[in-house]
């Protein structure tokens, strides 16, 4: 099943993609992709009936974050070996955490908008996982029936303000637009049970990240079981595994993004993306048609 959400920002309908492609209004059914509607058994109830006979969505409807604003949006750092050599870092030992404001959310076809103190913003391709369940002290065996769904993530990153701005990961990728999500949330009953999809970014249509997730140092079910003994996960919080190789940051010539530019982006099985990078002073919203 593939969820998305659809209309003006702030303003988005729950979605379900039919079997023909077509987006069906599901506002009769959840109030929204969020919180316990994200709930492993409630969406399998859903999958069970039957969404032809749900309302057409608006020709040409903007499709927004497929998920409602997540209590919280945590981020696995240096998950592809590749990566980790690309930026000179050690890999890690176990999954390195950090945090993402919630409010970093954007659709999958907004501008990204470079903030005004920014100047070194870069991207980074990324599986997102949706939490379908409560887990505290969960195994790895354990993880997969409590993920909602998985999407395609941009991660988007100011490295100055990573890197010289006090070293602080977080503030470097919290802006607003500094997370695209989707075009839609897949259920795992659609995707191979490995989880090894192909991932690959484009910058004005030039290849620079091309992977599979099936690379990633700690798999899913091992983050959601080492992340659920720090912390309670909860329906409808979000995870994003990390990015492979290919990433702007400790070239010799490292080419930001600016203002213009076009990041197309997207995994096997769960879509693509593609964002227009404004300047902040150029910042405005769009109106995409269902892709």
């Amino acid at each position: 099943m593939r969820l998305v959400r659809f209309g003006l920002p702030e303003e988005e309908r729950p979605g379900v993609l039919d079997a023909s492609g077509t987006v069906r209004d599901a506002s009769s059914l959840v109030r929204d992709w969020s919180g316990n509607a994200l709930e492993v058994g409630a969406l399998r109830d859903l999958a069970r009936s039957d969404v032809s006979q749900l309302p057409v969505a608006e020709a040409r409807s903007r499709l927004g974050c497929p998920i409602g604003t997540p209590g919280k949006i945590i981020c696995i750092g240096l998950n592809y070996a590749d990566h980790a050599e690309e930026t000179g870092f050690d890999l890690p030992r176990e999954p390195l955490i950090f945090f993402k404001s919630p409010t970093a959310l954007s659709g999958p076809f907004d501008p990204i908008v470079i903030p005004a103190t920014a100047n070194a913003v870069d991207w980074e391709v990324e599986l997102a996982v949706v939490m379908g369940g409560v887990a505290r002290n969960v195994r790895p065996g354990e993880a997969a029936s409590l993920v909602a769904g998985v999407a395609v993530a941009n991660d988007v990153t100011d490295r100055q303000w990573q890197f010289e701005r006090g070293g602080q990961w977080s503030k470097a990728k919290s802006a607003d637009t500094f997370a695209p999500l989707g075009p839609w949330l897949v259920t795992l009953d659609e995707l191979p049970a490995s989880l090894d999809l192909r991932i690959w970014l484009r910058k004005n249509d030039v290849p620079r990240q091309e992977s599979r997730t099936g690379r990633l140092v700690f798999p899913v079910s091992q983050i959601v079981a080492h992340l659920s003994e720090f912390m309670t996960l909860l329906p409808g919080d979000l995870v994003l595994t990390g990015t492979p190789q290919g990433v702007a940051y400790n070239k010799p010539d490292p080419d930001y993004l600016k203002e213009g530019d076009i990041i197309t982006c997207g995994i096997e099985g769960l879509g693509s993306q593609r964002c227009e990078i404004h300047a902040a002073t150029c910042a405005k919203r769009t109106t995409n048609p269902l892709k």
